[in-house]
């Protein structure tokens, strides 16, 4: 590999000597920049040889290899990573809606496992893994030490046998130690059901599924309820960690008539791509509430922004996570796949969200049972707390995510009442509904 990258890397000091001819001294900066690239990548190569021939035990080339490019990707940014061909076909597998494993989202921070959220009515969520749980140890191993990818293979294993994991948990006085029975997670990308006269839809991710599960529930819905007598509709985006961009587009132009949705930003001033509706608005126009939180993340946040910058809908809760970068995965043949940040994206208003989050139009917190104030709530920090996460252009002081706790039973959910009061008019806010002559964008 590394005689490969330097043969490159010549053909491409060649070139740049080539171009001095003609440019001057722009090409003798250019061969300038890129010997110091040349002897960096030399420092590589000695210490790597040195490594393999003077390490009290023989290592392996492809681990060395293979620790090397994420020690690379990860001082970029917390998305960007290598993942190895079980990683990249396991990630495969989840885009479709159904994997293996515990049914946790996760990230790195610290040197621990943090959990995002756990998936609705998965093992990890039946078990009681919450959403700012410190993962520790894997089954007694310390997870200091170990990569987010190297964690994540050692969470995965057959169905039917069990795991344990060492939690952290602010405001408990000890580890907690959770055991976890592996199962097959089949998400459900949309869940739906009525209330009386409201539609409620809760979107758990965004897979190939999202759309078509969206679709079904929205003709549920409309069967159920005489139109007449439907007053709104309430679209659940809490805990829902992302997914796939298009799905995102989706399932906002399912509620939009016309306007852009999303459009994303690379690095080159040319490098931008717009997404925007087709006409249409599968819910005829009837009020629609978003609700989010600190579970909210990525895809979700593209919904609930561009719904909230059309004002076609009224987003309730509490901040969003604020994850508002791209990440395009790149297959590498037999070798696996890259997963690299290549854009952030940016609200139908022009916003990026990236550190920030969705600031809701009404905020509604969620209090926390006795026995988890002190944990979930404080633990909860977005995209903002992330090391080395890529600073927002609108990030503030303050930052992104908040509380990540929805309550199991509807009759506790104060934030999704305060939205079926909303629809039904027993509750007022000047934020609902939502003016369109008094729209961000004017179409």
């Amino acid at each position: 590999m590394i005689r490969r990258m330097s043969l490159l890397l010549a053909g491409a000091l060649m070139g740049a000597s080539a171009m001095s001819l003609v440019h001057g001294s722009a090409g003798t900066a250019a061969n300038a920049a890129g010997s110091e690239t040349y002897r960096q990548l030399a420092i590589f190569g000695d210490i790597f040889e040195r490594v393999r021939a003077q390490y009290v035990t023989e290592p392996e080339d492809a681990k060395l290899i293979e620790s090397a490019i994420n020690g690379m990707l990860t001082s970029l940014d917390p998305h960007s990573s290598y993942l190895t061909p079980d990683a990249a076909q396991d990630m495969r597998v989840q885009t479709r809606g159904e994997f293996g494993g515990l049914g946790i989202e996760v990230t790195m921070e610290n040197d621990l496992v943090k959990v995002i959220s756990p998936i609705e009515d998965t093992p990890a969520a039946r078990a009681g893994v919450l959403a700012g749980d410190f993962i520790t140890a894997i089954d007694g191993d310390e997870v200091r030490g170990l990569t987010l990818a190297g964690a994540v293979d050692k969470m995965r294993g057959k169905v039917d046998t069990s795991i344990e994991l060492t939690i952290l948990r602010e405001g408990a006085a000890e580890p907690i130690k959770i055991e976890i029975v592996r199962d097959i997670i089949k998400v459900r990308a949309v869940r739906h059901r009525v209330e009386d006269d409201i539609g409620y839809i809760k979107i758990n991710s965004f897979t190939e599924k999202t759309q078509d599960d969206l679709n079904a529930a929205i003709e549920a819905i409309k069967a159920e309820i005489p139109d007449e007598e439907l007053k709104g509709y309430v679209l659940d985006l809490r805990l829902n960690p992302g997914g796939l961009l298009d799905q995102s587009v989706s399932v906002t132009d399912t509620f939009l008539d016309r306007g852009e949705i999303v459009s994303t930003r690379g690095r080159e001033a040319s490098n931008v791509t717009r997404f925007d509706s087709r006409p249409g608005d599968a819910i005829d126009g009837k009020p629609l509430i978003v609700l989010v939180n600190g579970g909210s993340a990525s895809a979700s946040e593209i919904v609930a922004g561009a719904l909230q910058d059309h004002r076609r809908a009224t987003v309730v809760g509490s901040q969003s996570f604020g994850k508002g970068s791209v990440q395009t995965i790149i297959p590498l043949g037999e070798s696996g796949a890259l997963r690299l940040t290549t854009a952030l994206y940016y609200t139908p208003a022009g916003t990026s969200i990236q550190g920030k989050g969705i600031t809701p139009d009404i905020k509604v917190d969620q209090p926390l049972p006795e026995e988890l104030a002190s944990a979930a709530a404080e633990a909860a920090r977005g995209e903002s707390a992330l090391p080395g996460h890529i600073r927002g252009a609108e990030e503030s002081e303050e930052g992104s995510g908040s509380s990540a706790y929805v309550p199991p039973e509807p009759e506790d959910d104060i934030q999704l009442n305060y939205a079926y009061d909303l629809i039904r008019g027993e509750r007022t806010d000047p934020a609902f509904p939502p003016n369109p002559d008094r729209a961000v964008l004017q179409q």
